[in-house]
């Protein structure tokens, strides 16, 4: 098994688990890798240095973490940067190791949050503007929704006193973020 670092075009990183390098190699061929924040396509692999114990030895303790590596959160995500991009800017500069342990923080943060928002909410799907009318108007009962709308559904929304936010979620968070 290979644990690769991996990161997309938009500086978020995470860890890949792939059987071989043929499997990395054929996964990305067939445009299945995507990064698990903004679902770009676009992935590129971290250097990194396979970790060999021939002799037996353990690792001293109370060795100090390695801040240039992105750390694994608590939601089981490591992470590298959380920003906005679209798929023809440039990579991110590298960070330096206190912002890229920062910012791997803070992409678990925003995964944690995305996941809370999935499981407390209801799907409706391209219901969202029909149903939250329906709630606000008293004709159903009040629960917490998410679904999908265009802008000017939105903004009729907004018009009419009805209270939402929107929240950029990436692809495939349909189902749990592996």
């Amino acid at each position: 098994m290979k644990v690769l670092n991996l990161q997309c075009v938009a500086g978020h990183g995470f860890e890949g688990w792939f059987g071989s390098e043929a499997d990395i190699a054929d996964q990305q061929a067939r445009g299945l890798l995507t990064c698990p924040v903004c679902s770009s396509h676009e992935i590129h692999r971290l250097p990194s240095a396979p970790r060999l114990n021939l002799s037996g030895a353990r690792e001293p303790r109370g060795r100090a973490v390695d801040a240039a590596r992105p750390s694994t959160a608590p939601t089981g995500q490591p992470g590298a940067a959380l920003v906005a991009a679209s798929a023809t800017d440039a990579p991110a500069p590298p960070l330096t190791p206190e912002a890229a342990a920062h910012a791997a923080v803070m992409q678990a943060a925003y995964l944690h949050a995305v996941r809370e928002l999935m499981t407390r909410t209801e799907d409706v799907g391209p219901r969202f503007a029909e149903e939250a009318r329906r709630i606000h108007y008293g004709e159903t009962e009040e629960r917490q929704i998410r679904g999908k709308t265009t802008p000017d559904e939105a903004e009729a929304l907004r018009e009419e006193g009805i209270e939402f936010f929107s929240v950029a979620l990436p692809d495939g968070m349909d189902g749990p973020v592996q």
